[in-house]
């Protein structure tokens, strides 16, 4: 079962949007409501799982302050900003799918931040504690910056949307801390990073698409009914992940090493996309449907975007040191 479970984690590319496909196709014959019960056991499956092998004790390492310091100014600066005006420019009839794009740019970093900066042999270090600060710093401000950016423009409750965070982030990470500190006691430090902490995120994969198959099937009647606004979301998607490639890679280039800049890029351009979608399914009520729409597309555009820049990592950044230098 883990093994199938790697299989999809490594091609969320395809598995995304087949999943999409069949919310689709189900939503359009099939009664959706039960699908309802089913949203919170898919999002805690998809938030628990990363949350055991979380690396919080990185977070007190230095070595690394200036990259760590101008990814934030970047993640809370910028971004945030960028993905607000974007979404009044394309979303201005629709808030719920401009909150969408907010909430897709308001938490930074995944999993994938810390998985693609090793595929693109950058600073790992560097990349595990950008992970764990902009997870908890974008927990906690997420819901003061739709306050303040979207407040009249969406129904919300501050209390509200503070308790799902509650709930779907910070439960579910001191579970997971507390588990990580079970197996590592239990099997040992070695052996749970070996063994047991790689079979976590396929557990997640399974949360991620759930909730890809639930938004899509509440969604199904309204895309049937207008097809083009799944192109309506992708072009706005396609803008905001390509300034923010073109942004990072300018700061990181001209003020990091190579190893740090990688990690800025990814730490800065990755996006936590699983909270983002629990807390649009779960705190918005059936109009956080629309704001789901637009975060399951980022997936497409996320992955796909971050393994071709691995690909051109080199002719951005250069060889690592150890290859770029003649035996």
């Amino acid at each position: 079962m883990f093994t199938i479970l790697r299989k999809l984690t490594r091609n969320l590319i395809y598995a995304i949007p087949v999943m999409m496909l069949a919310g689709f196709a189900y939503g359009l014959w099939a009664d959706t409501a039960w699908l309802k019960a089913a949203i919170i056991p898919f999002t805690f499956l998809m938030v628990y799982p990363m949350m055991v092998t979380l690396k919080i004790r990185k977070v007190f390492e230095g070595g690394d302050a200036k990259a760590q310091i101008l990814t934030q100014l970047i993640n809370f600066g910028l971004t945030p900003f960028l993905a607000f005006g974007v979404g009044l420019l394309f979303f201005r009839d629709n808030p719920y799918m401009a909150l969408g794009l907010l909430l897709a740019g308001l938490v930074p970093t995944s999993g994938m931040t810390i998985s693609w900066t090793g595929f693109a042999k950058g600073n790992m270090s560097a990349a595990v504690k950008m992970t764990v600060i902009g997870l908890i710093a974008g927990s906690l401000a997420t819901p003061f910056y739709v306050q303040a950016l979207m407040g009249t423009a969406i129904q919300m409750q501050l209390s509200a949307v503070f308790k799902q965070i509650l709930f779907i982030v910070f439960l579910p990470m001191a579970l997971g801390y507390l588990t990580q500190r079970v197996l590592v006691k239990r099997y040992g430090q070695q052996t749970f990073q070996r063994d047991i902490g790689p079979k976590f995120p396929g557990l997640s994969t399974v949360g991620v698409l759930g909730i890809v198959f639930v938004a899509l099937a509440l969604k199904a009647k309204t895309i049937a009914a207008a097809p083009g606004v799944l192109l309506d979301i992708l072009v706005p998607l396609l803008l905001l992940y390509g300034f923010n490639f073109l942004l990072s890679t300018l700061i990181g280039k001209s003020m990091l090493p190579r190893g740090d800049a990688i990690a800025l890029v990814y730490g800065s351009v990755m996006r936590n996309l699983s909270i983002a979608l629990a807390i649009a399914i779960n705190a918005f009520g059936t109009q956080g449907s629309d704001a789901a729409l637009v975060i399951a597309m980022a997936y497409i555009i996320q992955v796909q975007s971050a393994a071709w820049y691995v690909r051109f990592t080199p002719k951005v950044f250069g060889l690592p040191e150890e290859l770029a230098q003649p035996a």
